[in-house]
């Protein structure tokens, strides 16, 4: 048994068990979605808080791939057609890109493989536009700006990501599309990279955490309590508001947009009302 701290050098063999691999057998769920577009090539989805996008270690059966897969059953009863890509794997079919639980707003989803390769190729050359909408503590002192710092895995906090060397170079374009001083600010960001919790962690490098997301340091401030009451962040305060594209398949420019979800209004009302 090797213990961690021996050390491995060249030449020496290693003899290790692999567990039997088996396939996933993902059940279709009775999930209702809000779609915000769909044709036979993809579909959009307006996906809600708390919503995990696809199947992974402690995930239950209410991820959004599951609410998919029923999507796609009851098409297929009513006539319609319907399925998922499967080049993104049998834990993953039609997922091209991924939000986080917290997170709402729309993703797009495959339903043919000549659609999902058509959407990777345009996520992996940055040929598309996603803007986000976030509420972040504070007012930046700019009314607008570029945070392009390198974005990597914290070395000691492993569910972290953190800015500085060795990262991978990522790049968000924010702007303040509304002030609430002291207490905090609507910005507007464009990401240019999909890095995990990127918008997140670049904010707080400019010292804006965003609300509701104590993670990256944010902590509950008695002004907002005031003035948000019921109101009060109980999530990260981000929202994916559109995405821009070519269609994989017809060429036609795309641009889909997700209104804001329940909880982000209220708080925004509480805010221009204080």
């Amino acid at each position: 048994m090797l213990d961690k701290k021996d050390e491995v050098r060249a030449g020496d063999v290693l003899a290790f068990s692999h567990p039997e691999t088996r396939p996933s057998e993902l059940r279709p769920a009775d999930i209702p979605l809000d779609i915000l577009y769909e044709d036979e090539h993809l579909l959009a989805v307006n996906k809600p808080s708390g919503m995990v996008v696809h199947p992974g270690s402690g995930t239950g059966e209410d991820t959004l791939v599951h609410a998919l897969l029923g999507h796609c059953a009851r098409q297929a009863t009513e006539g319609g057609g319907g399925g998922l890509s499967g080049v993104g794997g049998v834990e993953r079919p039609g997922i091209v890109h991924r939000l986080d639980r917290e997170t709402t707003g729309v993703i797009v989803v495959a339903k043919t493989d000549a659609a999902h390769r058509g959407l990777a190729e345009q996520f992996a050359g940055r040929h598309l536009h996603k803007e986000y909408l976030a509420l972040v503590s504070g007012v930046p002192r700019l009314a607008s700006g570029t945070v392009d710092r390198a974005i990597a895995r914290h070395p000691v906090h492993r569910h972290r990501m953190t800015t500085g060397e060795g990262g991978r170079p990522s790049r968000t374009d924010w702007k303040v599309e509304e002030a609430f001083p002291p207490l905090a600010a609507l910005v507007r960001c464009h990401i240019h990279t999909g890095r995990t919790h990127q918008i997140r962690v670049h904010m707080k490098s400019l010292g804006h955490v965003l609300l509701g997301d104590p993670t990256y340091g944010w902590k509950p401030d008695p002004g907002l309590e005031a003035v948000a009451g019921a109101a009060h962040p109980q999530r990260v305060m981000l929202h994916a508001e559109h995405i821009r594209f070519r269609h994989p398949v017809t060429g036609a420019e795309l641009l889909l947009r997700a209104p804001l979800p329940e909880d982000f209004c209220a708080l925004l009302a509480a805010l221009r009302g204080a």
